[in-house]
This record gives C-alpha cells, structure tokens and sequence, in this order.
C-alpha cells in the first residue's frame, strides 16, 4: 500500500515539475513577444505581461512545492547540523509542523481568496477571471500539504531515484 502511495505522489511531483518548467518556458516565450510587439512593430500588446505574471504565480508556488519534497529549499542547517542527533529530530518535526501550518493557511485562505475574486475579470484580458490568477496558491499549498504528509509519516523522499533523476540512485525493489 505504501509503494502505491508513493508512486501516486510520484505522478504528481512529475506533474508539478512539468507544469513549472513550462510556465517558465511559457514565461521565456511570451515577454519576448511583448518587446518585439512594443519596440519594432510599434505597438504595446496589453496580453503579454499578465500572462507572464501569471505563469510566474504558477512557477512559484507548483515549483516550491516540487522543490520541498525534492529537499532543494534555502535551509540554514549551520546550526541544525551541529545539534544532537534526538534534538535535531525534535526540531526537523517542529520545521514540518510549521509547514504543515504554512501549506494549510495557503490552502484555505489561497482558496477563499480565489474564490471571492472570481467575479472579477483581469483588466487586460477580461476574459480571465481574477480568482483564477490566484488559484496557484491553494494549488500550491495542497502540493506541498501533501509533500509534507509524506515527509512526516513515510521519510524524506530526497534520495529516491525520481526526486534524483540527474544521477543513478539505488532503489529498494518492493517488497524487499
């Protein structure tokens, strides 16, 4: 039960990944084409920046999410390193409470947000609904909720060969 688990979480590492490398790659596209718009053929496009804000909301917060299970967030274990063994798992469990905190204040107030703000319509493209900008938020805080569940009751997932797919890891065949 716990390989399933894990290879559904999987599914939706790769997902985030996926849809953060595209936002960026969306991102590389589209402002090039507002400059090209603006300086040569003369005109400003009112598009190209809310787009690219947008999928740059979706980068942050999909990719935290990636990044806090991949274990590739800014952490300053100058000190954690130098702690006790027993003390430095009390405080890796308080740094997961505080997260797990974090994850479901975005989740609920991302979601409130959002939805209170789907009646409006963005100025430049009206055709999308302000409450949809900020649906990364409540995304974001579910992704990492659910990287933080796992963490907590299954371990760090850092050295797994999907989360380390630049180099060759070992990994346990299941039911071994």
């Amino acid at each position: 039960m716990t390989h399933q688990i894990q290879r559904a979480i999987d599914g939706l590492y790769l997902t985030c990944i996926w849809v953060a490398g595209l936002s960026i790659v969306g991102m590389s596209l589209i402002i090039p084409i507002g400059v090209f718009a603006r300086y040569v053929l003369g005109f400003g496009a009112q598009w190209p920046e809310p787009i690219a804000l947008l999928l740059m909301v979706i980068f942050t917060f999909i990719g935290a999410a990636a990044g806090y299970r991949a274990g590739s967030h800014i952490a300053v274990a100058m000190v954690t390193d130098r702690l006790p063994p027993r003390l430095h798992k009390t405080v890796e469990l308080m740094v997961d409470i505080l997260m797990l905190a974090i994850s479901l204040f975005m989740l609920v107030y991302g979601f409130k947000l959002s939805m209170e703000t789907m009646s409006q319509s963005l100025a430049a493209i009206p055709v999308i609904p302000v409450g949809l900008t900020y649906a990364p938020l409540p995304l974001g805080g579910l992704f990492t909720l659910i990287f933080v569940l796992e963490k907590m009751f299954l371990g760090a997932q850092r050295t797994r060969a999907v989360v380390c797919f630049d180099h060759e890891v070992a990994e346990p065949t299941p039911g071994a």
